[in-house]
């Protein structure tokens, strides 16, 4: 049985149909889906009695928050607990204005980059639509407050399940109501996929993990780089500037001594030359299993200095939720499960 959220309004009519009521339920069960945020059809109480306990048991595609830890700073990293038994960990990260989700898109990711915490752990298998949606739902629902920002920056690489984040963009989009401009999708660059990506003219902000201003530092930290040379990866996204005419960012954690000196800055700035594009400066986020070190705040403003100086467009994302695991890079799929056969709960 096919979950039945992450479907549009058009696609629940043509269900409710099925099972033989009238197309107006399809109205009813979409909004009971995601505005009330039901966990199953017995709870929606418009409908007929004996069709909610004939279908008591169809699924509507919730997760179960397992377990969370909240940052000082007001983050939440939850771990979800989906149909199958996996574990995945989405991020509420809110501010005054703002409540931003990051998603995850894999259980695990096949990248192994090897500054982030999730490769570590290894690839399981992608998420589904719905498994996605419900990520946001979640948070929705936990925090008793609307999203308005969401980072397809969790646990995963999205563009090695293109088909199913577009699908949940679609659904996060026209049946949550989230602007596109709000959503983010972050890949560290596979070969073919950010053309093919261009094509769907979306008005989602791709954001391009580069963090190396060289081949050579690329392929220590990114294990895939050597299929992709970084000439034609830019050669890409340059592409998919033009081809879409938005704006594109790109991501760039610095590792101090490794890929923080003023000579990897001029590199970066030479390489993004006249390009419509926003650099994203991340200082690293520790994890236990390498030695990579954070640089100071003396050498993060030197390197943005660097980059002003030759009129690239440059910010500093200093991560939420570092003490709850929750920031960039540190989400993982073995850690999550280990939580998980430990008995650790909510």
């Amino acid at each position: 049985m096919t979950p039945l959220l992450g479907l549009s309004l058009p696609e629940l009519t043509a269900w409710v149909q099925q099972q033989g009521q009238p197309a107006y339920r399809g109205k009813q069960l979409h909004k009971w889906i995601y505005e009330k945020t039901a966990r199953s059809l017995g709870e929606i109480t418009v409908f007929p009695k004996q069709w909610r306990e004939k279908l008591a048991e169809y699924p509507l595609g919730r997760s179960t928050i397992y377990h969370k830890s909240v940052a000082t700073d007001g983050t939440i990293k939850y771990l979800l607990k989906l149909a199958d038994g996996q574990v995945i960990e989405t991020v509420g990260i809110p501010t005054e204005k703002r409540l931003t989700v990051c998603v995850s898109s894999q259980v695990g990711c096949p990248m192994a980059c090897d500054f982030c915490a999730t490769g570590k752990g290894g690839f399981i298998r992608n998420l589904a639509t719905h498994e996605i949606v419900d990520q946001v739902l979640t948070v929705q629902e936990d925090f008793q407050r609307r999203v308005s920002n969401i980072v397809f920056m969790g646990m995963g690489e999205p563009l090695l399940n293109t088909e199913n984040v577009l699908s949940a963009v679609r659904s996060l989009n026209q049946d949550i109501g989230i602007g596109q401009r709000s959503i983010t999708i972050s890949t560290v660059g596979i070969r073919d996929r950010i053309p093919k990506l261009a094509q769907h003219h979306g008005q989602f902000t791709l954001a391009v993990s580069l963090h190396a201003s060289n081949q050579h530092l690329r392929e220590k930290l990114i294990p895939s780089a050597g299929g992709y040379p970084l000439p034609e990866l830019i050669a890409d996204c340059r592409e998919y500037v033009k081809q879409t005419g938005r704006r594109l960012t790109f991501e760039y954690i610095l590792l101090s001594g490794f890929n923080d000196e003023p000579e990897h800055a001029e590199q970066l700035a030479q390489l993004l030359r006249g390009f419509q594009s926003h650099v994203n400066l991340i200082p690293y986020n520790p994890i236990q299993e390498v030695d990579f070190k954070r640089p100071t705040r003396q050498r993060v403003q030197s390197f943005v200095k660097v980059l002003e100086e030759r009129k690239i467009a440059v910010s500093v994302r200093y991560s939420r939720g570092l003490d709850a695991d929750a920031a960039c890079g540190q989400l993982r799929a073995s850690k999550a499960m280990n939580s998980v056969n430990n008995g650790v709960g909510a």
